[in-house]
């Protein structure tokens, strides 16, 4: 007997059934990564802890007028277990990962603080050097208070900040993050070479090479190995985020939607938040939690368990 077609639900996230504001780190313990952390002293490779942190206070909620080290030459056979990865991008309505080459015009004050509030929740932030590059990366944390409540969480003062070139072409004058001395960088490379100018920042190299290429994979794994990283959260840009899609390393996605239309025919900059060549068959994700605030809608997604590129 032929079945009637399925009538697809859909579910209501706005307006919301009742108004509920969180701040960015109350959106962030419900929205991201679940799984506790281990305390930073256990991994061999942590940093020194820094001094016992003053009690911090509830932080301030979002303004919502609407709801809202071994070798550093690591060999395949020497891989561990890789750290989980996010994405973490920010897209206009029609696709644009950028205005004008650039990603900050595009988020409001709590895209902002959602952005920060991933940062302070994981281990370490991967970005490529262009990105790097174009949007002048600082510091990871800021803030003093959240530097102290992620070590009374167990975490480091700071996330290790993971730079991906392949030129070493990194220069402290562009990238301010290379001049503090407080930074903790490594630097993801096939290359053997060195910067020409470190800075102040206290650098390590990540050298993971397979057939003359950035072997990612391995760096992803040494980084695990190596920094105890066991999350990780990649802030682009779209080529490197085309690399990890194709390596089956993306876990989970956070994206922000801007409400904005940003037009043009899709050449030159008119990147996607993924762009360079396609993975064999697209990754499947499943939504796993919507935000909405000022106008702006946080989508997060998880790679469905059952999915092909799952974590190697």
């Amino acid at each position: 007997m032929e079945q009637p077609p399925r009538t697809p639900t859909l579910s209501r996230l706005f307006p919301p059934p009742r108004e509920e504001a969180w701040s960015a780190e109350q959106a962030v313990e419900r929205f991201a990564f679940g799984e506790p952390h281990r305390p930073a002293s256990e991994h061999p490779h942590a940093p020194d802890p820094v001094t016992a942190p003053d009690p911090v206070t509830a932080p301030d909620p979002v303004a919502a007028p609407d709801p809202v080290a071994a070798s550093d030459r690591v060999a395949a056979s020497d891989r561990v277990a890789r750290p989980r990865v996010a994405l973490n991008m920010v897209s206009t309505v029609d696709g644009h990962a950028t205005i004008s080459g650039r990603s900050g015009p595009l988020g409001n004050e709590a895209d902002h603080a959602l952005f920060h509030a991933l940062r302070a929740a994981v281990d370490g932030v991967l970005v490529g050097a262009g990105t790097a590059r174009t949007e002048r990366y600082g510091r990871m944390i800021r803030s003093g208070e959240r530097r102290r409540r992620r070590v009374q969480r167990g975490l480091a003062a700071e996330p290790l900040a993971c730079i991906v070139s392949s030129t070493l072409q990194l220069d402290p004058e562009r990238i301010p993050l290379l001049a503090e001395p407080e930074a903790r960088v490594a630097i993801v490379t096939p290359s053997d070479g060195t910067i020409a100018d470190g800075g102040a920042a206290q650098v390590e190299y990540v050298r993971c090479a397979r057939a003359g290429r950035l072997d990612l994979a391995g760096a992803v794994a040494a980084l695990g190995e190596r920094f105890g990283v066991r999350t990780l959260l990649c802030e682009g840009g779209p080529h490197l985020n085309g690399q990890l899609l194709v390596e089956g390393l993306i876990d989970e996605l956070f994206l922000s939607l801007a409400p904005t239309l940003a037009g043009g025919d899709g050449a030159g900059e008119a990147l996607g938040i993924v762009a360079g060549a396609a993975p064999a068959r697209p990754a499947q994700m499943e939504l796993a939690g919507v935000l909405e605030g000022g106008g702006q809608l946080f989508l997060h997604y998880r790679l469905r368990e059952d999915d092909s590129l799952a974590r190697p």
